[in-house]
């Protein structure tokens, strides 16, 4: 029986791993272009594009896990059946259940991976990803000068540079206009200067060559005109506030901290949005362990037939099931119905419908939870495929 489950535990990987690799690069490219345009918009380094990925790989994975889980084992019984294999383990006795040992193997591995994912990685991965979005925007991270184009540097001080060369070392076509506290203002154009460091993290030198300053305060009948070959503009690095501690929502808590939230907050909207969180990712996770049942029961076609109709609907159950759930999860955080009703209504319903598929595929002799929804999509289908030719026929009697 090991070298069984041995085949078993191959049929299963290769789909599972690759259907989760998949996923996850769709769900990558899919964001990436808009972390470039909203990076390149602010101004920013475009390392932090790829930091601010990691931060979303948690996420990905906790989506990916449970579609991977569920084609990786549907893939396996359908190759099994439609290669007459299954018929040959079941003539000798093995039962469903005994097959769905290797695959509930899996799911017990995936589904304490994603408990860990979504209980305590997702959430501070969430934390993270937030703080660089805020940092970006307010330049925390160092956001660079756009030659062509005035930047503000805080309040009081107005930059452009009209090119850039050694990547930012050689800066040429200056201009800096600076107020100061004392109502004071600075005009300068330089040919060329270049930014260098100072013991003071706070400052920095803006060293200019070859330019003319214009100095201007209230009591000057005139603005004073200095030309110079070499001038150091000291700049204050503006100031940004800290942003906001773990915990701003409820999408950042872990679970015990969910769980404490949901009894220890001060008003009764954020207690319901604690706990209706809270159940949402233990429903998520809990589905995992009807997931084998689930691809067992369609991914085994009729006999004689090589229909993916079972592929097909197994991903729309999941996904609908994962937008109920959302949206019961909204229902229970907004007060209007209680948490536990609303997350494991949907999913005793699912549950049953889950147990019922099985239970007919399992110990119904011929048994076909979706043979009816089969039967109607290949007369569908030869419907089709009698139409085309005649309109083909059609087509070529009146050319």
């Amino acid at each position: 029986m090991k070298s069984i489950d041995r085949y078993m535990a191959r049929l299963i990987a290769l789909p599972l791993f690759a259907t989760l690799l998949i996923s996850a690069m769709l769900l990558v490219l899919d964001r990436i272009r808009r972390l470039f345009e909203f990076v390149a918009t602010e101004g920013g380094p475009i390392s932090v594009v790829w930091r601010m990925l990691a931060n979303l790989l948690p996420e990905y994975l906790g989506l990916g896990i449970p579609i991977g889980l569920m084609l990786g084992i549907l893939l396996a019984f359908r190759r099994l059946a439609t290669s007459s294999e299954l018929d040959v383990m079941r003539g000798v006795g093995m039962s469903y259940t005994r097959l769905l040992r290797v695959p509930y193997m899996y799911a017990i591995m995936l589904a304490a991976l994603n408990f860990a994912i979504v209980g305590y990685i997702q959430p501070v991965a969430r934390y993270y990803y937030e703080g660089l979005r805020y940092e970006l925007r307010t330049g925390a991270l160092g956001a660079s000068i756009k030659v062509g184009e005035f930047t503000h540097l805080g309040d009081r001080m107005t930059l452009r540079i009209e090119e850039s060369r050694e990547n930012g070392r050689d800066l040429s076509g200056i201009f800096v206009h600076a107020n100061t506290s004392k109502g004071d203002w600075i005009g300068v154009t330089a040919a060329h200067g270049r930014f260098l460091a100072t013991d003071d993290p706070n400052v920095i030198i803006f060293r200019l060559t070859n330019g003319t300053l214009i100095h201007n305060r209230p009591e000057f009948k005139a603005p004073r005109v200095l030309t110079f070959s070499s001038h150091d503009l000291p700049i204050d690095l503006p100031k940004f506030d800290n942003f906001r501690q773990r915990g701003g929502r409820d999408l950042e808590f872990t679970l015990p901290e969910l769980a404490r939230h949901g009894q220890e907050a001060q008003s009764a909207e954020a207690r319901a949005g604690s706990r209706s969180e809270f159940h949402f990712r233990v429903v998520e996770v809990v589905t995992m362990f009807l997931l084998p049942l689930l691809a067992v029961s369609l991914g085994i076609p009729p006999k004689r037939s090589t229909s993916a109709l079972g592929v097909f609907l197994s991903i729309v159950m999941l996904v609908t099931y994962f937008k109920v759930n959302q949206y019961a999860a909204d229902i229970g955080a907004l007060g209007r119905v209680n948490p536990i009703l609303a997350l494991w209504g949907p999913f005793t319903v699912f549950a049953g419908l889950v147990l019922w598929m099985y239970y007919v595929t399992a110990y119904v002799p011929g048994g076909q939870p979706i043979g009816a929804l089969e039967r109607g999509v290949a007369k569908v289908a030869k419907a089709i495929g009698r139409w085309l030719p005649g309109r083909r026929r059609k087509k070529a009697h009146t050319a």
